[in-house]
């Protein structure tokens, strides 16, 4: 039987209805400002719309809606053609992507499923390569994520820094000094997650307490206050950041020094980090990549100073080792596994420490 034109009109005019109804949910701008970002880390916020960090491990966390989203960024670029490494993780999935210019426009999520993810966004490579700063997504909506009310700050040097990490794109000895750092696979942003705790990494690849490698010229007690950890003018507000634990894991660079130096500055800093943070639990790290010999003196420096400092009268001091050396990552680092082995080990003393 034909259908009659009338029918044929009304027919195609509720197809026209409802494919209208389904129409494509527009893509919008966030600006970086928008208040559905948290930023965690040390993060120069003086122009708003493009907020620059420098340091391993400064992530940047939000939720949004719908099945696409596209990361806008830029890198400073401090060597020509060198650029920075990130991670993504949607959903608490990770994926590595290294950016390619000076502006960047990622595709970063597509054929999700319409409802609401978690992501977050973190700078996986060290201070030595520049900055980066966060511009914003383009997707369909943003919600604000949920926080960890637990914080925990890791000072160090490359260790904790995220060298010689991650090998499984560029292996050990190949490409560029910076293609394998990987701050989100780092034993304190492990230990992190499994606490539910945020994370910050104070941390400079060479640097150390007293005597820093590779003709450095700057020492963690100098550029402790900083923003940008590498001797720059810019002061770091403490209040952004207030940790219930600190670690310290200094020493690897230093090598065996005289020990009445070494230890003094090792109290001096400790009273510096105190004077910032009131009631944090301060906990002093042997190097989980140091050899026998220097285990054995950091072993022996940091039990007197904890004896020292628990004396004057600070109880909230005190010292945890590593069971071994961790080597198998590249230039003689803990790779992703042992900084995986590392976590466990450091977990399980805070959950002891603060009853977590």
């Amino acid at each position: 039987m034909k259908k009659s034109l009338h029918t044929i009109i009304l027919a195609l005019l509720g197809f026209a209805v409802t494919t209208a109804g389904k129409a494509s949910p527009k893509i919008k701008l966030f600006t970086a400002d928008n208040q559905h970002f948290v930023y965690t880390g040390r993060v120069d916020f003086t122009d708003p719309q493009k907020p620059k960090f420098w340091s391993p491990g400064v992530y940047i966390t939000t939720r949004f809606k719908g099945p696409t989203c596209k990361l806008l960024i830029n890198d400073e670029e401090m060597y020509g053609k060198t650029h920075n490494y990130i991670e993504v993780v949607i959903d608490g999935k990770p994926t590595r992507i290294q950016t390619t210019g000076k502006t960047n426009s990622i595709q970063i999520a597509k054929g999700l499923s319409n409802g609401i993810h978690t992501l977050l966004i973190c700078k996986d490579t060290e201070s030595g390569m520049g900055y980066l700063e966060f511009v914003g997504l383009r997707c369909e909506k943003l919600l604000t994520p949920h926080q960890p009310k637990r914080m925990i700050e890791y000072i160090g040097d490359s260790i904790t820094a995220g060298a010689g990490v991650d090998a499984s794109e560029v292996p050990c000895g190949k490409g560029q000094w910076y293609d394998q750092h990987n701050a989100y696979l780092t034993y304190g942003a492990r230990t992190s997650r499994a606490l539910n705790a945020k994370w910050q990494l104070t941390a400079v690849a060479g640097i150390g307490l007293i005597h820093s490698c590779c003709d450095m010229n700057i020492l963690l007690p100098q550029v402790y206050d900083k923003v940008y950890l590498r001797n720059d003018s810019l002061k770091y507000n403490f209040k952004q950041y207030q940790p219930d634990v600190i670690t310290i894991c200094l020493g690897q660079n230093d090598g065996p020094q005289d020990s009445v130096k070494f230890c003094s500055e090792y109290v001096r800093l400790i009273d510096t980090i105190r004077s910032k943070y009131n009631n944090a639990s301060i906990v002093c790290l042997s190097s989980p990549m140091a050899n026998q010999e220097l285990t054995a003196v950091l072993q022996r420096y940091l039990t007197g100073i904890v004896q020292k400092v628990n004396k004057q009268g600070d109880s909230k001091v005190s010292k945890f080792f590593f069971s071994r050396s961790f080597n198998s990552g590249c230039d003689n680092h803990p790779d992703a596994n042992e900084h995986a082995v590392i976590a466990q080990e450091l977990t399980a003393y805070i959950k002891t420490l603060k009853g977590w």
